[in-house]
């Protein structure tokens, strides 16, 4: 699972006040909801794009701090989607992960990299067993 931060000053509830229905224009209907970190997120498992074999996305809430969104695409084996004549669902499906990210944090892909990187040196920066 990847959590991502807003644009500074920005929050997702005011972002995308119905994450729900973003979620199933982008990726398909929600069948179910999965508990993470105290948070339910939504649960697409079975996506409109072949080449998702499970979509998990919501809103990850934090005690005094700003939400995050949480995702985890869970993508079938290429060589399957290949085989199955789907090959020209791959760009879709990267375009639908960026275009979804990008309109729900406000982050372009860079952006999102950039902030992933920082958090990661951040973490390494700390003494063992400190968070």
């Amino acid at each position: 699972m990847k959590e991502y931060k807003m644009r500074r000053g920005e929050h997702l509830e005011d972002r995308v006040p119905d994450l729900k229905g973003k979620v199933e224009e982008y990726f398909g209907e929600i069948s179910a909801t999965e508990e993470y970190k105290g948070s339910d997120l939504y649960v697409v498992e079975d996506p409109d794009n072949p080449v998702f074999e499970r979509v998990v996305a919501g809103a990850v809430e934090y005690s005094g701090k700003k939400d995050k969104l949480g995702v985890d695409f869970v993508e079938r084996d290429a060589a399957d989607v290949i085989a199955e004549g789907n090959a020209d669902a791959a760009q879709d499906a990267v375009s639908a992960k960026n275009d979804f990210l990008k309109e729900v944090t406000g982050r372009d892909a860079k952006s999102r990299r950039d902030s992933m990187k920082r958090s990661v040196e951040d973490d390494a920066d700390k003494p063992d067993g400190v968070s």
